[in-house]
C-alpha cells in the first residue's frame, strides 16, 4: 500500500470517529424546547404520558399522540411537580445529567477539528505532499544509481544500432566539442522495431554508458480521461528533465500518444490529441544547446503523425532488426552467462534453429531450458533441454495424453513422411532437422526444418519447391491411403496463401512485374475504408487462374516423387509410427535410396542436398531447377 492510500485511510477513519462521538452526544431530532408554564399545563391537561427528569433541573416530557418531545428547565424545584406527575398518571424516570451546554461545547469542537483536518489535508495536496491533487504531474521515473546500470556489453546481436547510438553518448559526455563547431545535437533518436528486439534494453544502455539521469515513461501514461490532464503531465516531465540536464528522457510504446491526427472517423480524442500538441511544442521548443535527448520506442512507425518525424524532433531512426544467426549466438552467449551449460552444447546450431528469434524470445529459451533441466534435477543444461524448449516455443507443448486411433496415427505418419521425403528430393529447400507425429499446439504432426542461414531474398525456384513440399502431406495420403482428411488444411491454406504473393506482390507469374491489390495492413484510425481494388475483373480472373496454375503445378511434381518412392515413403512412415520423432540423420537413412536415384549427394545432417556432377540423371520439368551457382 503507496503513502497516499495510508493517508487516506487514517483521515477517512478519523472523520468516522469524530461523527460517531458527534451523533453520540447529540439529542434526539425530534426534542422541542418549551416554557416550563407550557410543559406543567400540559401535564395538567393529562397531554403528557411520560417524563424524564434530569439532574440539571431539565425535564423532557413526551407528548399524547406524537413522537414530539417537550423540554425545559425549571427555575427552582418545584415540590408540586411529582405530585402533580403522579396524579396526571405520568411514567416518571430520572436520567443522568446531560447538559446542553456540554453538546454545544463537543459539537462545536468536533466541527472545528474536521473544517481544520479538511484544510491542512488539501494545503498538503497543493504543496505536492500527496497524490489526489497530482493526477497532472509527470509519471516519469528516474533510473536511481542503487538500480543495476545496463550497458553495451549487455546487449548483443545488434552492432548496427548500437554504433548509431554511440554517438549520442558523445552527445552526453562532451557536448561542447560538437556545439563549437556549429553542429546541433540531435533533439530526438526514434528506435524502431518489433517487439522484444531490444528498443528499451538499447535506451537503458546509453543511460548506462553515459552515466546521465534516465527518465522513463510509457506513452500510455500521459492519455486521461480528464481533459488537459496529458498535457499538464508533458509539461511537467520536460521541466523536470530540464532541471537534470544533461539527461535522457524515454518514451516507450510512443504510438499510444503520438498516432497520426485527423484520420479517424466520427471525430477523433481531442484529449490524446493535445497531449501530441504539447509534445511537439516541448520538443521544437527547447534551445539546441541544452542535452536533453528524447529516445522514443515504438513497433508501430507507420501510424506516427508526420509532424512528429520531422527534423528537429526526432532526427535520428535507428532500426532495431530481429537479429541474424551470428547476432542470435551473440544474444544467447549473454543470456546463459549464468545457466551452467553442457559441455556438448553448441549455441551455434541452437541459433541456427531459431530463425526470426527476437532477444526476448532467446532469453525465453534460455529460462525454458534450465526450467526443463531443473525439473530433470540436472546439474547442467543440455543440448536436449534447448531443443524441447524451443520446440515448446515454436511449436507448442507436447499433447501426450491425447488418444488417437491407430488408423489416425498411421495418416499422420504417412503426412508427415511425404513432407520428409518430398524436401529432401527437391533441392534447394531448407535442411530436415527432426519429424514427428507427436501432437503439439494444434498441429497432429510436424516436421521441423534447419535452415543453413538467414535468407532474405527468395527465388521463384525456392518458393515453387516450398510448395511442393507443402501439399506433399496431402499427396501422401491420397497415393497410400487413398483418402483425403483435414489434417492438410493448414497446408493447404499456407500453399494459396505464397501462391497468390507470388502473382500479386513478387511478379513471379506470366502476368509480369506487376503488383496487384493494397496490402492489407492492420486496421488504424478507419484506414480500412480507403483500401482499394486497383485491377479489373478480367485481371482478378487472370490473378486466380496463375495462383491455381502455381498450386497444381506444385502439387504434380510432389505426386510424381511420392509416386516413384512410395516404397521408400512406407518405410519412413513405418519408423514414424515406431518412434514417433526421428531425427535427420534417421530420415536420411531411410531416403538414401531415393536420394540417389535422384541424382542428388546423400548429404550430412544439416546440408543442403545438391546435384551430383557425375550424375547423368536430371530432374523432371515439372519439378523446381536447381539454383545456379
Amino acid at each position: 500500500m503507496n503513502n497516499f492510500s495510508r493517508h487516506l485511510l487514517i483521515w477517512v477513519a478519523i472523520l468516522i470517529v469524530m461523527l460517531g462521538l458527534f451523533n453520540y452526544f447529540k439529542p434526539a431530532d425530534n426534542v422541542v424546547r418549551k416554557n416550563y408554564s407550557e410543559i406543567w399545563q400540559a401535564v395538567k391537561d393529562g397531554n403528557v404520558r411520560e417524563a424524564l427528569l434530569l439532574n440539571n433541573n431539565e425535564i423532557i416530557v413526551s407528548i399524547q399522540g406524537s413522537s414530539v418531545k417537550w423540554s425545559a428547565f425549571m427555575p427552582f424545584h418545584d415540590p408540586d411537580l411529582l405530585p402533580l406527575l403522579r396524579s396526571s398518571n405520568v411514567v416518571i424516570s430520572v436520567s443522568a445529567p446531560t447538559s446542553s451546554y456540554w453538546y454545544t461545547f463537543l459539537g462545536g469542537i468536533v466541527q472545528i477539528v474536521i473544517l481544520v483536518a479538511i484544510w491542512l489535508f488539501f494545503i498538503r495536496q497543493l504543496q505536492g505532499g500527496g497524490k489526489a491533487l497530482t493526477f497532472a504531474k509527470s509519471r516519469a521515473k528516474m533510473l536511481s544509481d542503487e538500480q543495476k546500470k545496463v550497458t553495451f556489453r549487455d546487449v548483443a546481436g545488434i552492432d548496427e544500432a548500437k554504433g548509431e547510438l554511440e554517438e549520442i553518448i558523445d552527445f552526453l559526455r562532451e557536448p561542447q566539442k560538437f556545439v563549437k563547431l556549429g553542429g546541433r545535437i540531435p533533439k530526438g533518436v526514434l528506435l524502431m522495431g518489433a517487439p522484444g528486439t531490444g528498443k528499451t534494453l538499447l535506451a537503458r544502455a546509453i543511460a548506462g554508458e553515459a552515466e546521465v539521469p534516465f527518465f522513463s515513461i510509457s506513452g500510455s501514461d500521459f492519455v486521461e480521461m480528464f481533459v488537459g490532464v496529458g498535457a499538464s503531465r508533458v509539461r511537467d516531465m520536460f521541466a523536470q528533465a530540464k532541471k537534470n540536464s544533461p539527461c535522457i528522457l524515454f518514451i516507450d510504446e510512443i504510438d499510444a500518444v503520438g498516432r497520426h491526427r485527423g484520420a479517424g472517423l466520427g471525430g477523433g480524442h481531442d484529449e490524446r490529441e493535445q497531449t501530441l500538441n504539447q509534445l511537439l511544442v516541448e520538443m521544437d521548443g527547447f534551445e539546441s544547446t541544452e542535452a536533453l535527448i528524447i529516445i522514443a520506442a515504438t513497433n508501430r512507425p507507420d501510424v506516427l503523425d508526420p509532424a512528429l518525424l520531422r527534423p528537429g524532433r526526432f532526427d535520428r531512426r535507428v532500426m532495431v532488426p530481429v537479429p541474424d544467426v551470428r547476432g542470435r549466438q551473440e544474444i544467447l552467449k549473454v543470456h546463459s552467462k549464468k545457466v551452467p551449460l553442457a559441455k556438448e552444447v553448441d549455441l551455434g546450431v541452437v541459433a541456427r534453429g531459431t530463425p526470426g528469434f527476437s532477444g526476448a524470445d532467446l532469453e525465453n529459451l534460455i529460462n525454458e531450458a534450465a526450467l526443463a533441466a531443473a525439473r530433470l534435477n540436472k546439474e547442467s543444461v543440455e543440448g536436449v533441454d534447448l531443443d524441447a524448449a524451443r520446440d515448446k516455443i515454436m511449436m507448442g507443448v507436447e499433447r501426450k495424453s491425447m488418444i488417437m486411433s491407430e488408423e489416425e496415427k498411421k495418416t499422420v505418419a504417412w503426412h508427415e513422411a511425404g513432407h520428409a521425403l518430398v524436401n529432401l528430393l527437391l533441392p534447394g529447400g531448407d535442411p530436415i532437422h527432426k519429424v514427428s507425429i507427436i501432437p503439439r499446439g494444434r498441429a497432429l504432426g510436424l516436421t521441423h526444418y534447419l535452415p543453413v542461414d538467414d535468407k532474405y531474398t527468395f527465388s521463384l525456384d525456392y518458393y515453387k519447391v516450398h510448395l511442393a513440399v507443402l501439399l506433399a502431406g496431402r499427396v501422401a495420403e491420397e497415393s497410400a491411403l487413398n483418402q483425403i482428411t483435414t489434417g492438410a488444411a493448414n497446408d493447404i491454406e499456407r500453399a494459396t496463401g505464397l501462391a497468390r504473393d507470388m502473382v500479386c506482390r513478387f511478379g513471379m507469374s506470366s502476368l509480369g512485374p506487376l503488383s496487384f491489390g493494397d496490402e492489407e495492413g492492420q486496421i488504424f484510425l478507419g484506414r480500412e475504408f480507403a483500401r482499394r481494388r486497383d485491377y479489373s475483373e478480367q485481371t482478378a480472373q487472370r490473378i486466380d487462374t496463375e495462383v491455381t496454375n502455381f498450386v497444381l503445378e506444385a502439387k504434380e511434381t510432389a505426386t510424381r516423387l511420392v509416386k516413384a518412392h512410395i516404397d521408400t515413403l512406407k518405410a519412413l512412415s513405418d519408423l514414424l509410427l515406431e518412434k514417433e520423432t526421428i531425427d535427420a540423420e534417421e530420415v536420411i537413412k531411410v531416403c538414401r535410396e531415393a536420394i540417389l536415384s535422384e541424382g542428388l549427394e546423400v548429404p550430412e545432417p544439416g546440408q543442403e542436398l545438391k546435384f551430383t556432377p557425375k550424375s547423368e540423371a536430371a530432374p523432371q520439368a515439372s519439378s523446381p531447377s536447381p539454383p545456379k551457382a
